[in-house]
């Protein structure tokens, strides 16, 4: 896969556990890299220093109040969850600001979904614009073939923002 728009991003990763971030570093080598792993050092550096985007957990390290800061900041926030992973999460996520929800599981793709938010702020689209393509699916094994239908009308509206 092309990374052209990855090529020297600014990127926090935000996370508790340590396997985690070393993966995530080792997936992004075209980026500049800044680890944290709590929730107080992701505050300092959110507010100290600038960055492309972060990749925020959501348990362990308060990633919605991180995105909340990060969001204030001007710094697009994607979320990163194993433990938090569900539809009502995914929405709450997009609710309150974050560019992307990224299931743990699908980490091995993580430029992927970078670009795909990047894209998006180049072309003045949705950061969420190729979400559903990209994770319908995965969804559909997840949660069901129904997992849209607790909140439908969120759902219909979700198409038309894209």
């Amino acid at each position: 896969m092309e990374t052209r728009l990855l090529n020297d991003k600014r990127i926090l990763i935000v996370d508790d556990e340590p396997d985690v971030l070393d993966t995530l570093e080792g997936l992004l080598p075209m980026c500049e890299v800044v680890k944290a792993d709590s929730f107080e050092r992701a505050k300092e550096l959110l507010e100290d220093e600038y960055f492309d985007i972060a990749i925020l957990d959501i348990m362990g390290v308060e990633g919605y109040k991180l995105l909340e800061i990060a969001s204030e900041k001007g710094v697009m926030a994607v979320m990163l969850t194993a433990h938090a992973l569900s539809v009502e999460d995914t929405m709450k996520s997009f609710r309150e600001g974050a560019a992307s929800y990224v299931p743990k599981e699908e980490m091995a793709n993580i430029a992927t979904y970078l670009e795909d938010v990047l894209e998006a702020k180049e072309k003045g689209k949705s950061f969420w614009w190729r979400w559903l393509d990209r994770f319908a699916e995965y969804y559909d094994r997840k949660f069901g073939a129904d997992w849209k239908s607790k909140d439908e009308e969120f759902w219909k509206r979700f198409d038309s923002w894209q």
